[in-house]
C-alpha cells in the first residue's frame, strides 16, 4: 500500500521555505505537448547527470547550454517556488525536474503529451549518497549517524518519502507511452545506446557525431569541472559545502564501503517485502 498524500506532505515541509506548500502540487500546470519531465527519488547524482544529457539532447550535442546556464534553470525543480516561477516564464517546449512521488505530481501530465524520463538506481546507493548530501542542507534535520539515517531510508522518514512508494506510484504509469523508465545502471553500462533510447522517446533525430558530443559532455567529470552543473554554485545560506557534496564518486556500489553485513541483510528483508508483487525486474535485484 502507498503511503497516504499527508504523510508524504508532513516530509515535504521539512524542506520549506524551499518547497511550495504540498497542496498545491497537483494543480501546476506547466506541461505543453513538447515539454520533457525528469524526475526520480532523491538525492542521487542522475537526478543531475540525466538532467544534464535531456539538455544535451535538447541542443543537439552542443554543450554551451549546459556550460553558460545553472542545471536548475535549464530544468526547473517545479516544486520549488523559484523554480516553478523559473518554468512558467519559459515558453514551450521546457525542460523540467521533480522529486516529487506520483501522488503528489501535477496531474496535468497526465491529460498533456508533454514527455516523463523517470530514472532509478539501487537504493541501497540512493540512501548511501542522500546521506552524504543532505547533511550539507542547512534547513534539513541532521542525518546522524548511517545507521539511524538507515533506519529513517527505511521506513520512509526522509525528504519526498519513501523510495519503495515513489517508485511503485510512478511505476503504475508504466503502461503510458508518453513516460520512460531508465537506471542509473543501464546509463552506466551503456551511455551511448541509453542516448539512443532515450532520443527515440523523445522523438529526438542525432547523428553519431551528436550523439558522441552528449556521451562526451556528459561525462562524470566533465559535469564535476562544470560549476553550471556540479551544484558548488548553491548559495552558502543554504547549502554548506564543507558537508555535503553532489558529485563524489559518480559510480555504482559504493554501499557496500558502508553498510555492514547485518545491514545489508536487513535491507535485502525490507526490500523484499516492500516490492513483492512488483513485476519488473531491476539490475541490482
Amino acid at each position: 500500500m502507498l503511503v497516504a498524500s499527508s504523510t508524504l506532505s508532513n516530509h515535504l515541509v521539512l524542506c520549506r521555505p524551499l518547497l511550495l506548500v504540498p497542496s498545491i502540487f497537483p494543480n501546476i500546470r506547466v506541461f505543453s505537448r513538447e515539454s520533457s519531465l525528469l524526475t526520480m527519488w532523491p538525492k542521487y547524482w542522475s537526478t543531475h547527470w540525466m538532467s544534464e544529457v535531456l539538455a544535451l539532447i535538447r541542443s543537439h550535442g552542443d554543450p554551451s547550454w549546459v556550460q553558460n546556464a545553472l542545471v536548475w534553470d535549464r530544468a526547473p525543480w517545479i516544486e520549488t517556488a523559484d523554480g516553478l516561477k523559473e518554468a512558467l516564464k519559459y515558453s514551450p517546449p521546457r525542460l523540467l525536474s521533480t522529486h516529487l512521488p506520483f501522488q503528489l505530481s501535477p496531474k496535468s501530465f497526465l491529460h498533456s503529451k508533454a514527455k516523463v524520463v523517470y530514472t532509478m538506481c539501487n537504493p541501497r546507493d540512493a540512501m548511501v549518497s542522500g546521506y552524504h548530501f543532505f547533511q550539507g542542507f542547512k534547513d534539513l534535520k541532521d542525518s546522524g549517524t548511517m545507521e539511524v539515517y538507515l533506519e529513517r531510508f527505511l521506513s520512509g522518514e526522509v525528504l519526498f518519502g519513501s523510495w519503495f512508494d515513489h517508485v511503485k506510484g510512478w511505476m503504475e504509469m508504466k503502461d503510458r507511452a508518453n513516460i520512460f523508465f531508465i537506471t542509473y545502471e543501464e546509463l552506466q553500462q551503456d551511455l551511448r545506446g541509453s542516448m539512443q533510447r532515450i532520443c527515440r522517446f523523445l522523438g529526438k533525430e542525432l547523428n553519431s557525431q551528436q550523439i558522441e558530443s552528449v556521451v562526451e559532455n556528459a561525462s562524470f567529470h566533465k559535469m564535476k569541472d562544470n560549476k553550471m552543473s556540479n551544484f558548488s554554485l548553491i548559495p552558502d545560506n543554504i547549502f554548506d559545502h564543507t558537508k555535503g557534496k553532489l558529485l563524489r564518486k559518480g559510480i555504482s556500489g559504493d554501499w557496500k564501503n558502508r553498510l555492514t553485513l547485518a545491514q545489508r541483510e536487513y535491507f535485502v528483508r525490507v526490500y523484499q517485502e516492500n516490492m513483492r508483487g512488483v513485476n519488473m525486474t531491476f539490475p541490482w535485484d
